[in-house]
């Protein structure tokens, strides 16, 4: 069953957009990484200039291969969606393996399968992930929510009097002998009564005496 990807961008401008993406991620990720590694191996007094050349010459190299990586599946993704006419996690899985056994190529053909195993694998984890949360979230939206039978009485109020399980009569109740028993049991029993006030002429007039 297709589950389709509404967050992502429709499969022309996808492409574009995966680009861009994973060459900002490449190089943010790259000049942090390298302007570690750059301060950390330079000499004293010299960190924070090494550790600018460093990124100045690594990061843009390490941003450029996130951005081909992620042109090429978005490509095979677009492809695998026009060819099946549907997106589901397959379609992210081939691609994944795809790309890695094109990226791979140049190094020989064993090097190329195992490329395309560890690509499809890795989506294939990302995918499972993705689903696993997206059934938790699905799960805690779909929690009953428990109604009081009297409205307007907040969780934790008696039905009777409104009043608060914890009360003062609860909590000082054992200690100081709190009401009496007789007058719970009354009180717990009583009947609502219909008080007339006044009799008043049916039909009512409003003539002044």
């Amino acid at each position: 069953m297709g589950t389709p990807e509404t967050s992502r961008e429709p499969c022309p401008d996808r492409i574009l957009d995966d680009i861009g993406g994973a060459f900002g991620m490449g190089a943010v990720g790259g000049s942090f990484f390298h302007f570690l590694k750059g301060s950390y191996n330079s000499p004293q007094g010299l960190r924070m200039l090494g550790g600018a050349q460093a990124v100045r010459m690594n990061a843009p190299r390490i941003g450029g291969s996130f951005a081909v990586w992620g042109g090429l599946f978005s490509t095979f993704d677009c492809t695998m969606v026009y060819l099946r006419q549907k997106e589901d996690p397959w379609n992210s899985i081939i691609s994944g393996a795809a790309t890695g056994g094109l990226l791979s190529m140049r190094q020989g053909f064993g090097a190329a399968s195992r490329a395309a195993v560890f690509g499809g694998v890795l989506l294939g984890l990302i995918e499972g992930a993705g689903i696993m949360l997206n059934k938790v979230m699905a799960n805690n939206q779909q929690m009953p929510i428990f109604v009081d039978e009297m409205e307007g009485v907040p969780n934790g109020m008696t039905k009777e009097t409104g009043e608060g399980s914890n009360s003062s009569s609860s909590w000082f109740g054992g200690l100081f002998g709190g009401k009496d028993k007789d007058e719970e049991k009354e009180k717990k029993g009583a009947k609502t009564e219909i008080l007339e006030s006044f009799d008043a002429p049916m039909p009512p007039t409003f003539e002044f005496k």
